[in-house]
């Protein structure tokens, strides 16, 4: 059953990665809370896409083959992630709001997760 979930994050994050590294202006436009970091930058946003590509295909990989150590490989990026938006919601005083839904349940919530099934 862990396997299968860490299969199916790593593969939600590869995925992930290739929507925002095809569609970075749409990633942009549409991503709660992600204007209120700055203007778009192309360059910024299409490594955050290379980053969950590499990531989900490294979890994926090392959830399929067993190897704990590339599973946490993957891992390792997301989790950074969700810790750093985790300290964004401390600079925004913890508004319980749509932000915070979304950076819950589809940041944080998946770090933690895969991280806590690989260890």
């Amino acid at each position: 059953m862990n396997r299968a979930i860490l299969i199916g994050l790593g593969v939600v994050w590869m995925l992930t990665g290739v929507y925002i590294f095809a569609r970075p202006m749409n990633f942009y436009e549409v991503t709660p809370g992600l204007k209120l970091m700055g203007p778009f930058n192309m360059h910024s946003i299409s490594d955050v896409g290379l980053a969950f590509l590499a990531s989900g295909g490294a979890l994926t990989w090392g959830a399929s083959t067993k190897t704990r150590n590339i599973a946490i490989a993957g891992i390792t990026w997301p989790f950074l992630h969700a810790l750093f938006h985790i300290q964004i919601w401390g600079h925004r005083g913890f508004p319980f709001d749509g932000i915070f839904a979304f950076d819950f349940a589809l940041v944080i919530s998946p770090a933690f997760l895969a991280l806590a099934l690989t260890t």
